[in-house]
């Protein structure tokens, strides 16, 4: 039986670790990666009012779509590498504390 729980402690704590740090890590990224965003808006539209550039909202926002899409799909991988439960289990409770500590 002790076989069996030291490798499954394994697998938990460092999923549960390993999923704390990506979730903390993933939301103070995306944290900052929105306030660059933001600003950049806030700059292409102040340059628009000054008549510095023209802007063509339609295919700005196209394009912002297409690249949200891109990023969707890129995590699909994720899954299948995942094959144990514990660990995945672990990993995913990690990384729920860690959006939410973050």
């Amino acid at each position: 039986m002790s076989d069996i729980i030291s490798p499954l402690a394994y697998q938990l704590g460092i999923g549960g670790i390993g999923g704390f740090i990506v979730g903390f890590t993933i939301k103070k990224l995306s944290k900052l990666i929105m306030i660059l965003i933001g600003l950049l808006i806030a700059l292409l539209l102040y340059l628009a009012a000054q008549g510095i550039i023209d802007i063509n909202f339609g295919a700005l926002w196209t394009a912002l779509a297409g690249l949200i899409d891109s990023a969707s799909g890129a995590f699909s991988w994720f899954i299948g590498i995942i094959s144990l439960l514990p660990f995945a289990g672990s990993f995913l409770v990690g990384f729920l504390l860690g959006l939410k500590v973050g």
